[in-house]
């Protein structure tokens, strides 16, 4: 078994709770558009536009959903207006699947990169931070020794907030402090993980956007220095996300793919909001994949993204 195990019966609780605000406001809106239709005709597509983006979908991928549906209608000529969550349950599925999100059951550190190296990205804000202590706490658990770096040296609570979560979950952090140089605090992580043969080594770093000139340099200097231990350092970029800002999430990711190459997403916070329908218009605009989704406070409620669970549950009647 790998880091998070199988999707038990829990997980899968979870999701549905943290999803709940969103699924509810979806089905609340699809009732109300269909109601006394017989078929999906003209005025409904219209309102399922509105309803998907008022949802966060983003207006590029709502479109693409609504003429994948237009298509389904024009196919089969008659469709009843009651199979319209059914049918849009199916489309944003393909959709997430064309886009590179997997099904992801669970993650195995690859056997050949030891440590493997994460390094986290994020503005302040967004869960990048306690999402880092929420993994360093799964992999731990998984029995994977880990290494943190408190390279988010331009905040003092960044540092010391990451040094809190090693203590609690009981993994160390090596920090130089405020205003010091983030990359000499990477350097110092990516040894000690060689050193001590950590299974995984994972970099906090700053995401000041207003500064992107240096965001870009910063970032490329601390890959630089990893490199000096692990040539092919970092071996994932992840990117965090709050999903409850809605279309302030794209704004981010699109101001963060421009500084450096993300491999990997995080979309926090989807259970305090009925916008969880970001998740789907980030994958299909970045061609990012989705990894992790934080669905609740618990330890244990940062999920891997699970496409297939995560459309059952965002389209589950309650």
């Amino acid at each position: 078994m790998g880091i998070f195990g199988f999707f038990s019966k829990e997980k899968k609780e979870s999701l549905d709770q943290g999803l709940q605000k969103t699924s509810e406001s979806i089905f609340s809106k699809l009732s109300k558009a269909v109601v006394g239709k017989s078929q999906v005709d003209e005025e409904v597509l219209d309102q399922l536009e509105e309803i998907l983006i008022t949802s966060d979908v983003g207006v590029d991928t709502t479109i693409k959903v609504i003429r994948r549906i237009e298509e389904r209608v024009a196919r089969d000529k008659y469709l009843n207006s009651s199979e319209l969550d059914v049918i849009l349950r199916e489309e944003i599925a393909a959709l997430l699947e064309e886009n590179n999100t997997q099904d992801l059951l669970d993650f195995e550190i690859p056997s050949d990169k030891k440590p493997y190296v994460l390094m986290v990205v994020g503005v302040n804000g967004v869960g990048k931070t306690t999402t880092i202590g929420k993994l360093a706490y799964l992999f731990k658990n998984a029995g994977k020794s880990v290494v943190l770096g408190a390279a988010d040296t331009f905040r003092a609570a960044a540092v010391d907030q990451l040094i809190l979560w090693g203590d609690r979950v009981g993994v160390p952090v090596v920090s130089h402090g405020m205003n010091t140089d983030p990359a000499s605090v990477a350097y110092d992580a990516v040894k000690q993980g060689v050193d001590s043969g950590a299974d995984i080594v994972i970099i906090d770093t700053a995401g000041r956007l207003h500064t992107k000139v240096n965001l870009m340099n910063e970032l490329g200097k601390i890959k630089r220095v990893m490199q000096k231990f692990i040539p092919d350092a970092p071996h994932e970029i992840l990117l965090v996300l709050d999903g409850s800002t809605g279309q302030n999430a794209f704004i981010q990711a699109k101001e963060f793919t421009k500084v450096t190459e993300i491999s990997a997403l995080a979309i926090t916070k989807l259970d305090g909001t009925a916008k969880g329908g970001v998740v789907i218009g980030i994958s299909d605009q970045f061609k990012i994949p989705v990894k992790y989704i934080g669905v609740g406070e618990k330890m244990t409620d940062l999920q891997l993204f699970n496409r297939k669970e995560f459309v059952d549950s965002l389209f589950k009647k309650k």
